[in-house]
């Protein structure tokens, strides 16, 4: 599947990548990053390979994210209405200021004006909430950015790093209102972040909302770069404590579970990682990173990953989590209710607690 086998968006009708180009560390105003040769190389190299969808952030390395990617396509006449451009809300750039950031009326209306200005754009095709705000009220956030989708400023709008039940909340208020409904959700996951299949998941797929995980690779962790032989080792990552935070025992299971697929398959670790991910249920498009053409090449050839039952097997028990009350008691609860039934193509067992014959039902 190439770049430019499109999906749809949830079930709303924008076609995106299978594989969104993340541009967080375009600009090395952070201490790491691409340089803005090499971030334009990266976007170049993305469309060239027939991809669509690009993801960045007002706050991405303090603006200059936004700066470089309206600098690359007004200078490429006509290119602008070609690509899905994504960026967020909700972080400050200007900290003392308490209405600079959030999703308040006044910040994101404000932030709108400010991403336009740098993307040099006059439309911002996929809006998204960045995180939670709990201090303001999710029915001024949601009028807010109906205001910008009537007034031509923003197309599509997602949730970002928000709870599941408040996604719910805000879904069933739009439709109720007549607002501008949610078309997606970005939310972390990967093999070694999968606490979302507890409720933002199923929630998504119930809701019709497609997902676009962020940091399908761990922030480099499952790049096949990090093994147990270099453990410790200094200058492995720009990243820092974001890397090291990651490398665990556990991590380490997953790692060299990876590094056995990916070696039957013939493949980079990084390359399964990604297969992975998108061989998940509800996922539309992953947000991928890339410093380097190099990097973002190869990331791109997941796509001809096809892994199989006994890959996923591996891989999910090596990568299983624990999520939260009450997803394992509902997994459990099918033979509660159909034991001794096959439904759906799974068979449920008779538990003992249940009636065996009709001298022991009352």
């Amino acid at each position: 599947m190439p770049l430019n086998h499109f999906v749809t968006l949830g079930r709303s009708g924008l076609r995106v990548s299978p594989l969104c180009l993340g541009a967080m560390t375009f600009g090395e105003d952070w201490g790491f990053g691409s340089s803005v040769g090499e971030s334009r190389a990266v976007i170049d190299r993305y469309l060239g390979l027939g991809g669509n969808f690009i993801d960045t952030a007002n706050v991405y390395t303090k603006g200059h994210s936004e700066a470089i990617l309206g600098d690359f396509f007004a200078k490429r006449r006509g290119s602008r209405d070609r690509v899905v451009l994504a960026t967020k809300f909700f972080g400050t750039l200007y900290p003392g200021d308490p209405n600079a950031g959030g999703a308040n009326a006044k910040s994101v209306r404000a932030a709108c004006e400010q991403s336009l200005r740098r993307l040099r754009t006059d439309y911002i095709d996929l809006y998204w909430l960045h995180c939670w705000d709990a201090l303001t009220p999710i029915e001024e956030t949601l009028r807010a950015v109906d205001d910008l989708v009537r007034a031509g400023k923003v197309r599509y709008l997602g949730f970002s790093d928000t709870p599941a039940w408040k996604c719910s909340q805000a879904q069933t208020l739009a439709a109720w209102r007549g607002w501008t409904p949610l078309a997606a959700i970005q939310v972390e996951y990967s093999l070694l972040e999968r606490t979302v299949e507890g409720e933002l998941l199923p929630m998504a797929r119930e809701l019709g909302l497609g997902v676009t995980p962020w940091s399908p690779l761990k922030y480099g962790v499952l790049s096949g770069k990090f093994t147990r032989a270099n453990r410790g080792k200094p200058g492995l990552s720009r990243r820092g404590a974001w890397v090291e935070s990651a490398l665990t025992d556990k991590a380490f299971d997953v790692i060299d579970a990876l590094g056995k697929v990916a070696s039957d398959l013939g493949v980079s670790s990084a390359r399964a990682a990604l297969a992975w991910v998108q061989a998940q249920p509800g996922v539309s498009s992953s947000i991928i990173g890339a410093r380097t053409v190099k990097h973002l090449e190869d990331n791109a050839r997941a796509l001809e990953v096809r892994l199989k039952p006994r890959h996923l097997e591996a891989l999910g028990a090596a990568s299983k989590p624990a999520l939260d009350f009450p997803a394992a008691f509902i997994e459990a609860s099918g033979a509660f209710s159909s034991g001794g039934c096959t439904v759906n193509g799974r068979t449920y067992p008779v538990l003992p607690m249940q009636p065996a014959s009709d001298k022991e039902r009352w």
